[in-house]
Parts: C-alpha cells; sequence; structure tokens
C-alpha cells in the first residue's frame, strides 16, 4: 500500500503513545470499532514494538505503522515488528536510505518550502507537515499550495478535535495525525467505550475517500 492510497483510508490517523502493551489489542478494536483502521504507534515508549507486533497479528483489517522513525535501527525494528507504513517529524539520508532498502512506505516530516522541496526531489508528494500548529498550521499550509501544487499533506503536533475539520478543508491536506483520540488517562483505565465514541467522531470529520 502506497502513502497516498493509506491516508484516503480515513480522515484522522491517531498518535498512538502506549506503555502496556498488553493494552495494545484492545486500545486498536476500540479505534477499529468507531471506524478507524490506520494507526500509528510512536516509538517514544519501550513497548511501542511490542505493541505494534501485537496489533499486527491480532487485530486483522487495521493498518499498522510505526511512527517516530529517526534511524535506520529504528525502520529495521519496526519493519520486523510489523509494522506496514513508517512516519517521521522530519527525514534524513540515513531515513531516506533505509525505508528504501526495506521498501517501507514512509511519509517524512517537513517544517520549511526547503524540507518540502527536498523531500519532493527525493520522491516523497505525501508529507507530514510538523510541528504543524507551532509553525504556521493552515495559514502555512495554504502558503504552500500555490508554489507546490503536487504536495499533499498529514499536518501532525497541535492538531485536536476543535481545529481538525479546517484542516481537513484544505485541498492540500489528505488527513491529519493526532493523539486526541487516545487520551492517556482513557489507555489506563482501559475505557474502550470512550476511545470508540472519539474514532467514530473523528471518522465524521471529513469523508472517507
Amino acid at each position: 500500500m502506497d502513502e497516498l492510497t493509506l491516508l484516503r483510508q480515513g480522515p484522522v490517523v491517531p498518535v498512538i503513545q502506549i506503555s502496556d502493551p498488553a493494552l495494545a489489542v484492545d486500545l486498536a478494536h476500540a479505534l477499529a470499532d468507531g471506524g478507524i483502521r490506520v494507526l500509528e504507534v510512536t516509538l517514544r515508549t519501550k513497548a511501542a514494538l511490542a505493541a505494534i507486533r501485537l496489533i499486527r497479528d491480532q487485530v486483522p483489517g487495521v493498518i499498522i505503522g510505526a511512527g517516530t522513525l529517526r534511524n535506520r535501527a529504528h525502520v529495521e525494528a519496526a519493519v520486523d515488528a510489523g509494522a506496514m507504513f513508517g512516519i517521521s517529524p522530519g527525514f534524513t539520508p540515513e531515513l531516506l536510505a533505509a525505508v528504501r532498502a526495506l521498501e517501507l512506505p514512509f511519509i517524512p516530516g517537513i517544517a520549511t518550502p526547503s524540507e518540502a522541496m527536498h523531500a519532493h526531489d527525493e520522491g516523497f508528494f505525501i508529507q507530514k507537515l510538523f510541528p504543524a500548529d507551532a509553525i504556521g498550521g493552515i495559514q502555512l499550509l495554504k502558503a504552500l499550495a500555490s508554489p507546490l501544487p503536487e504536495l499533499r499533506f498529514c499536518p501532525t503536533g497541535g492538531i485536536h478535535a476543535g481545529n481538525a475539520a479546517s484542516y481537513l478543508a484544505l485541498p492540500n491536506v489528505l488527513a491529519v495525525g493526532g493523539s486526541w483520540l487516545t487520551p492517556e488517562e482513557a489507555i489506563a483505565a482501559q475505557d474502550w467505550p470512550r476511545i470508540t465514541a472519539l474514532a467514530n467522531e473523528a471518522r465524521m470529520l471529513a469523508p472517507l475517500s
């Protein structure tokens, strides 16, 4: 599955930070029950790789990816765990070489027009704008649309239920990433109905492509 097909699965990619892999399968089911199929588990915790592996093995129909990829070792570990795609807050020659060698669908992070142009030169026209809200958000995306009309974005960072629809209304935005679908306290309390409700609300922010 390429990056374009991936992000067309739904309007929101939940950015999941999980500390207990034993909760990963129930969490993924809760999101899927709310209509969210593309999940990003960020490699910010020691439990992340185990969580990816469990979700890949036990939750059919979910497209599980690894976020916060920063180097070759992260890419190799993510692929070994069963990640179906990767996302990074940036991009480096080491990262690009690794994702190409392992044929991992990949969305590089950019924060400036020059970085967006560089990533496009490397063959990536689907990009993650990060940290979106802090660097101009909607206004920056509008400004990028004219000189870089072929690029499409998944803005992440500062996206929440109150502003996601405004981002998704932009023609160069395919999807948004955000952590509001998986609040830490809801995961800790195993409040799966709450997470399913949040997922269902997010799914309705934009029509599925």
